[in-house]
């Protein structure tokens, strides 16, 4: 039996006007985005630290400091793909994800298909292993006047044989 390994992640932005709205890795059609060095993708970068914290790995501001112009709005599919390789060069696999988007506004449930094949094809898991939920802030402080988006991701690991290489 293979050990398995638990990672909490959270992050939390601020709405921009001007910016895209992405999460993830779906663009939704808003009048404003996050604010951030990256894309800001709140739902992805939740995950990242939840994968890296159940490897035992620093954090992404470790990885990708948002002082570094060469992540200046890059897309947090791609920092996904880099911590996926991270894990894989450990020998970790994926088991599943799960995650959760609180925000007033906008409704993410159309959007919930279309992150989790983006999700699949990057950390090559089947979508029947990711889960994403959204939730309101019951219009309670900061997230419940919309002045942004947060998230919480816990992903579980372990470095079982398995077969990595399906094209899903």
């Amino acid at each position: 039996m293979a050990d398995m390994y638990t990672g909490l992640g959270y992050d939390i932005h601020r709405f921009k006007k001007g910016r895209l709205l992405v999460l993830g890795g779906t663009i939704i059609k808003s009048s404003r985005g996050l604010n951030g060095h990256s894309d800001a993708d709140v739902l992805v970068h939740a995950l990242m630290d939840a994968l890296l914290g159940a490897a035992g790995l620093n954090d992404i501001g470790h990885f990708f400091s948002n002082t570094d112009s060469k992540y200046k709005n890059i897309s947090s599919m791609s920092l996904l793909g880099f911590v996926y390789e991270r894990l894989r060069k450990q020998n970790f696999y994926v088991n599943n994800i799960d995650v959760v988007v609180v925000a007033e506004a906008p409704k993410i449930y159309p959007f919930i298909d279309d992150m989790k094949q983006n999700i699949s094809k990057t950390i090559k898991l089947e979508k029947e292993r990711i889960g994403i939920k959204a939730t309101t802030n019951e219009k309670l402080g900061f997230l419940g006047r919309c002045k942004g988006i947060a998230a919480m991701a816990v992903a579980s690991i372990d470095r079982s044989k398995k077969d990595d290489d399906k094209n899903l």
